[in-house]
């Protein structure tokens, strides 16, 4: 053997047994149990990424925007915990919504079903977040807001005008 073959061969030997020493550690594990929505995301960027292209392809956009949603959607929930998904599952539906505004916008001529059924679908996921929150720790957010309103419409800067009193009544 050459002493090309023989650097080539002991490369591979080095880098082989890295990879079995780290996967015996778990470091591929750990990768793989914290960065897998990043996969996710990125194939929601990379659809984006083809329509920007020159494909230019419409249709593209509504699985680059769910798949870009939900990839969000389980980052978050892969970083600090899926308990999250109680109050984000509307997300699910934001996710659709999203994908089909995106083929909206970019559709030839403007596809009006899509619009209105994203907008539906908005909406609905704003209501449902609200529902969801209203659940769990918001609730002491909106009463505090609800508190400072009414204190401010009671106490805030008015003008007062001065109103003569009817003394006939």
């Amino acid at each position: 053997m050459s002493s090309k073959n023989d650097v080539k061969i002991g490369w591979f030997i080095l880098i082989a047994a890295l990879v079995i020493l780290l996967g015996k550690l778990g470091v591929f594990g750990f990768l793989g149990r914290t960065l897998w929505p990043l996969v996710i995301v990125i194939l929601g960027l990379l659809l984006h990424a083809v329509f920007f292209g020159p494909s230019r392809q419409p249709i593209l956009l509504i699985p680059a925007g769910i798949l870009t949603v939900w990839g969000i959607l389980f980052t978050i929930c892969n970083t600090w915990g899926w308990h999250l998904m109680k109050n984000l599952w509307p997300a699910w539906i934001l996710g659709i919504a999203v994908g089909l505004y995106e083929y909206y916008i970019y559709k030839s001529p403007r596809a009006r079903a899509a619009l209105t059924v994203s907008v539906l679908l908005g909406v609905l996921t704003l209501i449902f977040f609200f529902f969801s929150l209203l659940y769990s720790s918001i609730i002491y957010i909106l009463a505090l807001g609800l508190i400072v309103f009414g204190a401010w419409c009671i106490w805030g800067p008015k003008k007062r005008t001065k109103r003569k009193l009817n003394r006939n009544w």
